[in-house]
Parts: C-alpha cells; structure tokens; sequence
C-alpha cells in the first residue's frame, strides 16, 4: 500500500508544500544565478533515467559558468564552478528545483540518485534494479557516504531501498539527510554528483 499509493500522495504533498514555503529562497536564488553566473543562465537540465530507465529532464539550480579554453571548449567542471555556486552545492540549495521533478512525478523524495543516462548500459541486471522505483532527490546510498563509496558500494545500497521500501524507511533517510546538509558531511567542498568519484565503467 505505501511502495504503490501512499509515498506518491507523500511525494505530491510535501512537493507543494516545499516549493511554496520556500517560493522566496528560490526567487532572490534565481534572481543572483542570473547576475553572477555570467550569462550562464539559471537552471541546469539534463536527461537522466527514471523509473524502468525512463528518461526525464533533471532540473537543478546552475551553478557552473560557460567559460572556454584555448581550444574552444568548456573548461573543466572544477574550473568553472563559480563561488556562489559552491555555495549552492555546499548548502544543496542546487537541488531545489528537483522538488518541480518529484511534483511531475519524474523523482520520489527518496530513492536511488538518478545518474547519466551512458551508465544504463553498464549496469548488471542487479545493479539496473536500481531503477524499480522512482529516482529520489535524497536516498539510502547518501546517508550512507555520499561521495565517500565506491560505485559498488553505492549500488549494493540502492538495491538494499528497492528492496526495503517502507514509510520508517523514508523517515530515517529524510531525517539523517537533514542532520547531513545542516553539517555538511561527506561532501567535497567543490563537488557534487556532477564529478563526485571517477565515471562508472561497469567495473568500479
């Protein structure tokens, strides 16, 4: 009853209820986005795979500019990353918007990280159940290390929440993800999933 109808009613309701709460951080956010990130633009968006590997448009607050080398090229991500937008990440203002996500139904709450769409390939058919549940803005593997763990580690995590999916679940990963934003834990200060560890090769 709650894997099938109640944590998505949960997903609706808190979603509201965030983005309207928190409608003024998102406006003065997107309001220096727009005059510090040097034309960047304010949101990032990017295919990731959702439920069954369905792709769907992330969304998240940008946080990086568009400077190019010599060669024409965009810079290295570290190199580009303004301070305000690690500040973004430091405090996971950036992950805001994906509230508009889990109200659309793309993401739940709480669930395994969506990651890039070239992984899907990779996977083995252990690590692609992953992705029988809906992808969260917070899940199982970030309160257990975050960008400490390997990739295995990581996914033998996310496959543990698949298969442990409960209301007691979802309140401890909720509680234990808001103990680590309001500390800090287990982030870079300069990172996030965008170039947390090395890309997964099908090995790692």
């Amino acid at each position: 009853m709650y894997r099938k109808y109640i944590k998505r009613i949960i997903d609706i309701i808190v979603s509201i209820c965030v983005l309207i709460a928190l409608s003024p951080i998102l406006i003065i956010a997107s309001l220096l986005l727009f005059f510090l990130n040097e034309g960047a633009g304010i949101f990032f968006s990017q295919e990731r795979p959702g439920y069954k590997g369905k792709p769907f448009k992330i969304v998240k607050f940008k946080t990086m500019n568009e400077r190019k080398g010599a060669d024409g090229k965009l810079l290295p991500d570290k190199q580009r990353i303004t301070k305000f937008g690690a500040f973004m990440r430091n405090s996971s203002l950036d992950e805001l918007p994906q509230f508009w996500n889990v109200l659309k139904g793309d993401m739940s709450l709480i669930g395994p990280r969506p990651l890039l769409m070239e992984y899907l390939p990779l996977y083995s058919a252990e690590q692609m159940r992953r992705h029988d549940v809906r992808p969260g803005i917070s899940g199982w593997a970030q309160c257990h290390g975050r960008n400490n763990l390997s990739w295995t580690e990581k996914f033998k995590l996310d496959v543990w929440y698949v298969d442990h999916v409960s209301f007691l679940t979802d309140c401890s990963i909720v509680w234990t993800t808001i103990k680590h934003v309001i500390k800090t834990d287990d982030i870079d200060n300069s990172q996030s999933d965008l170039f947390t560890i090395e890309c997964f090769n099908g090995k790692n």
